[in-house]
């Protein structure tokens, strides 16, 4: 397995509704609201990223530019110690509520950047309850997930999805409507 090279700009990074619009062959959801990728130590300028309004960091440290490109900063760190496709266990659900309770907020400027070191396993994990919470096809979840490079399996992200469940149930404190509103209309 070819590893992955942190020092060329962001690793993983793509335009989630562009590649989710690709995969389904019709309009799901538009360009530039939901960003996804690595860790952003290498990235030379805004453009390379999509300039975000709001980057959300899920990794345990902050981000070493916080001023990012004028981009707002949302660092909410997943418990390394703990396997973030295990949406079961509490200590993983309460994460990913603050997630996407996060982003949820009026305040926040899309688009919007998740990312964590390589783009795929917190931020593949999140970028999964959020696309959930938007009511897109699971075939279609699973298959953005699956467009990271690295050690990616769809029996992981599969898992992850079962024990999200219901949506509307596993993030009840969120506003899911505005969610929609904000992530889905043109």
């Amino acid at each position: 397995m070819v590893g992955l090279d942190y020092s060329a700009g962001c690793v993983n990074f793509h335009d989630v509704g562009e590649w989710l619009n690709v995969v389904a062959q019709r309009h799901v959801m538009p360009r530039r609201r939901l960003l996804r990728g690595g860790k952003l130590d290498h990235v030379r300028s805004a453009s390379e990223i999509e300039a975000p309004g709001t980057i959300v960091n899920l990794r345990r440290g902050p981000d070493r530019k916080p001023w990012l490109f004028g981009a707002d900063e949302i660092h909410i760190p997943a418990n390394d110690g703990i396997e973030n496709y295990e949406t079961c266990n509490p200590v993983v659900r309460r994460w990913l509520n603050r997630v996407v309770r996060a982003i949820a907020s009026p305040e926040v400027r899309l688009p919007l950047m998740l990312h964590c070191t390589s783009g795929k396993d917190r931020t593949g994990v999140a970028t999964a309850a959020l696309l959930s919470t938007l009511s897109i096809d699971r075939e279609l979840i699973v298959e953005e997930y699956l467009l990271s490079d690295g050690e990616v399996r769809r029996e992981s992200i599969e898992h992850a999805l079962d024990g999200l469940g219901d949506a509307r149930e596993y993030f009840a404190e969120a506003d899911l409507a505005a969610l929609q509103r904000r992530f889905l209309q043109e």
